[in-house]
């Protein structure tokens, strides 16, 4: 299994958007600026991002995204599953009918792995990996359990 552009993008251009939050809306544009993100792209994925409550948007002059809910109330497999980014490392979409309509020989091992995978997306939450940013001085830091402890923070 591997995570696709989108959903990693979508993950990047929430921290940010967390990151500045508070201080009015924040643009699209500047986010792709920042993200070196593409700004079609990002509509395409805060479009998603509000259809499912993640964000919310603001017309006109001085208009963007914000938060609809709290940083620590949105987790990573959210925003995740909200642009339609598949958590699955089965080839059978966790049906069970991988080989001749039956299960593969790993298919439980692969069941596993999404079960971990998604718990672990779900135990990280937006405000987590802001402090883990703010921390490293806004420098590219990849997220672990241990960074999110070293940052105060709990999973």
């Amino acid at each position: 299994m591997r995570l696709t552009t989108k959903g990693r993008f979508a993950v990047t251009a929430m921290v940010d958007l967390a990151t500045r939050g508070g201080k009015g809306p924040v643009t699209l544009a500047g986010i792709s600026e920042r993200q070196n993100i593409s700004l079609s792209y990002l509509e395409q994925l805060f479009g998603k991002l509000r259809r499912n409550n993640i964000v919310e948007s603001v017309r006109g002059p001085g208009g963007g995204y914000y938060l609809a809910r709290t940083a620590d109330k949105i987790s990573a497999a959210e925003i995740i599953q909200a642009v339609d980014e598949p958590l699955d490392a089965t080839s059978c979409g966790g049906k069970g009918d991988c080989l001749c309509g039956k299960p593969c020989i790993a298919h439980d091992l692969w069941m596993g792995l999404n079960e971990k995978i998604f718990d672990y997306l779900e135990s990280v939450n937006l405000q987590q990996l802001v402090d883990v940013h703010n921390k490293h001085n806004g420098d590219a830091v990849p997220v672990s359990l241990d960074n999110m402890s070293s940052a105060g923070t709990t999973a």
